[in-house]
């Protein structure tokens, strides 16, 4: 049996915006967008086709789902991008416009920096140590 986590649920406030930050500040890519009715769609992006997990762009319905928008773990880094080059990626971003919570840092595990999404989520952009 094979068996694998495919997708994680980002709540957004807007997919048009989220498809332009996502695809345009992280450089990742729109995998599918397909209407499904009653204002709703199916938005999946990834930073490589082959990435393992994607992003499934979720627009909030509600106030409980709007009010997480941004939000989504109480203020914890939320999502781990991986990177092979993490000086390469991190000059990318900033030129991109993708603003940095702090300065880059090296921890046992590798060197990292907090980055913060359109929404306020946090994420961490992580070059694994050798």
């Amino acid at each position: 049996m094979t068996r694998r986590v495919a997708l994680a649920t980002l709540v957004v406030a807007d997919y048009d915006a989220a498809i332009a930050w996502y695809t345009g500040a992280l450089g990742f890519r729109l995998l599918e967008d397909t209407w499904l009715g009653d204002g709703k769609r199916w938005v999946v992006v990834a930073p490589q086709d082959d990435a393992g997990v994607a992003l499934l762009l979720a627009l909030a319905s509600g106030e409980a789902q709007a009010a997480r928008v941004g939000d989504q773990t109480g203020g914890r880094v939320a999502f781990f991008l991986h990177t092979d080059d993490f000086a390469r990626d991190h000059a990318a971003m900033r030129a991109r416009g993708v603003e940095f919570l702090e300065a880059p840092r090296r921890e046992p595990y590798g060197t990292v920096a907090v980055f913060a999404d359109l929404y306020g989520n946090r994420w961490d952009l992580l070059e694994r140590a050798r």
